[in-house]
C-alpha cells in the first residue's frame, strides 16, 4: 500500500491514462465473468443441497477464485499508480489533486478519451465538473 497517497496535475493524470485505461479495460471484462462464476456456483451448490460439493460447483468455485486473484491484481496496480478504482458500473477512477488549495479527485471513466473533470472529495461523481483551462494551468500537485 502507498505510504502518502500521490497527487496528479491534470497532465499527469492524462499521463498515466494508456496504463489505467489497460487496467479499467481488465477489469470491466473480469467482473462480469467473476459474478457469472459466482452464479454458477451458487446454482451448482443450490442443486446438491446437502450433498458434498459436485464438479461443476467445484469448477465454478475455482474459477471464481482465479478471476477475484485477477481482479485484485489489476486493484493492486491501479493503487500503485496512485488512483482510485470508484466503481464497475463505469469503471470510475479518481486521481487526487488539488485546486486552489483544496484537496479533490480528478475523475475519468472508462470510454472517455482523457481526464477532463473533477470534483470535491465529498461530491463524488454527481458532482463533476468539467475542468476548465485555469484549473489545468495551475498544474497543482
Amino acid at each position: 500500500m502507498n505510504e502518502s497517497p500521490r497527487s496528479f496535475t491534470v497532465e499527469s493524470a492524462n499521463a498515466t491514462l494508456p496504463l489505467v485505461s489497460r487496467i479499467v479495460d481488465d477489469l470491466m471484462r473480469l467482473h462480469p465473468a467473476w459474478r457469472q462464476a459466482v452464479t454458477a456456483f451458487e446454482l451448482a451448490q443450490d442443486a446438491a443441497a446437502n450433498a458434498p460439493e459436485s464438479p461443476a460447483a467445484r469448477a465454478a468455485r475455482l474459477e471464481a477464485g482465479r478471476l477475484a486473484g485477477e481482479i485484485e491484481a489489476c486493484m493492486e496496480e491501479l493503487e500503485q499508480v496512485g488512483c482510485l478504482f470508484r466503481g464497475f458500473e463505469l469503471g470510475l477512477v479518481d486521481f487526487p489533486a488539488y485546486r486552489d488549495g483544496e484537496e479533490v479527485f480528478l475523475c475519468w471513466h472508462h470510454g472517455e478519451t482523457e481526464v477532463a473533470h473533477w470534483h470535491d472529495r465529498t461530491a463524488g461523481f454527481p458532482g463533476r465538473q468539467p475542468i476548465d483551462a485555469a484549473f489545468a494551468a495551475r498544474g497543482e500537485s
